[in-house]
């Protein structure tokens, strides 16, 4: 089978979201995937001891409001908990008749635990179990730190897990292409990975990335690493787009963590009044103008509902340029050592320049 085949046999289905949905950005890639979606709260986050917690009736109240505001791009991932929850709701959706699955566009991830060739398949089985569906659009690999891995088990969590200091990128790829083959993904892709690792993996394979999921904000923009997939013919989505507000502000009070959150900067405000918009849309509508895919998480049915309303106005020049010049490059990420489990890996993404 062709790099190519498996991302562009859906093509089709991706003509939804183009002319009912929001217009996709401007790019080759074959990965038809919609700009905006909705990042499925986490039950209890396995990414950092701080992220909020939302209980499954929460999970399922917010979803159910993201589907009724309009949005078809579901993200979620086996370290998350929360997969059960939303196979629930979608399954109220499919069987009310309201919806179909060739209508959604659905994320998961393989965690840092399955980080290995023969664990693959175990967890995106498990995944599309919980999620009561054949397939996903999209299976990313979570992370590029691989952690020794263990049966699912109430008592054990992804970071918790012991690391695998000999992950090896290359024979979990070739066992997420098998996924394609199987059926069981639509497409296939990275998070949390960096330039070197990617191209590593990208020289390699007969089915080549589709997306790659980072942090990624006003600031921090990543310019450098979107630039790099952009020139592979990757897509790339960014998560915490508002600068996840309320995670920075549990952090900025642990030791010397000192974040600030970019819904609160005078410039971002200032062009929010001007488009007589949230700050929030305005950074979202940044995000989207760059081409870039976005997936805002909230609980708030308010908030999901206002998240959605990018697609009725365009940033300027000059309101652009204000916001690029408001990056702060590697000291705006939040997600990094300090917070994401595995900096002693060999693998550990964020040791290199991008």
């Amino acid at each position: 089978m062709a790099g190519s085949e498996p991302a562009s046999a859906w093509k089709e289905s991706g003509k939804l979201f183009r002319e009912n949905y929001l217009s996709s950005p401007d790019r080759d890639s074959n990965l038809d995937l919609p700009v905006l979606g909705s990042l499925a709260q986490h039950e209890t986050s396995t990414l950092a001891n701080y992220a909020t917690e939302a209980t499954p009736e929460e999970i399922e109240t917010s979803l159910d409001a993201a589907l009724k505001a309009g949005y078809r791009h579901i993200d979620t991932a086996f370290a998350y908990k929360n997969e059960d929850a939303i196979g629930r709701v979608l399954k109220k959706w499919f069987d009310s008749g309201k919806i179909q699955r060739k209508d959604l566009f659905i994320v998961t991830k393989l965690p840092g635990t399955g980080n290995h060739a023969e664990s693959v398949e175990k967890y995106i089985k498990l995944s599309l179990s919980a999620l009561q569906m054949d397939y996903v659009d999209l299976y990313l690999i979570h992370s590029a730190v691989g952690k020794k891995d263990y049966d699912r088990s109430p008592a054990g969590s992804d970071h918790q897990a012991e690391l695998d200091m000999n992950t090896d990128h290359v024979s979990v790829w070739k066992a997420m292409e098998a996924q394609v083959d199987a059926g069981r993904a639509k497409a296939i892709g990275l998070s949390n990975f960096n330039s070197r690792q990617i191209k590593r993996i990208w020289s390699a394979a007969r089915i080549k990335p589709a997306n790659l999921q980072v942090e990624l904000n006003v600031y921090f923009q990543q310019r450098e690493l979107t630039a790099f997939c952009k020139a592979l013919d990757i897509t790339v989505c960014a998560y915490a787009p508002l600068g996840n507000p309320d995670f920075a502000k549990k952090i900025s009070g642990k030791s010397d963590l000192k974040f600030s959150s970019p819904m609160e900067d005078p410039v971002v405000g200032r062009i929010a009044k001007k488009h007589n918009k949230t700050p929030a849309q305005v950074l979202l509508r940044w995000i989207i103008q760059r081409g870039i895919v976005v997936i805002p998480k909230s609980k708030t049915p308010s908030r999901i509902k206002a998240n959605f309303e990018v697609q009725d106005f365009n940033l300027t020049d000059e309101d652009i340029e204000d916001l690029n010049a408001l990056d702060k490059g590697r000291k705006g990420r939040m997600f990094g050592g300090h917070v994401i489990s595995g900096s002693s890996h060999p693998e550990f993404a964020f040791n290199e320049p991008y």
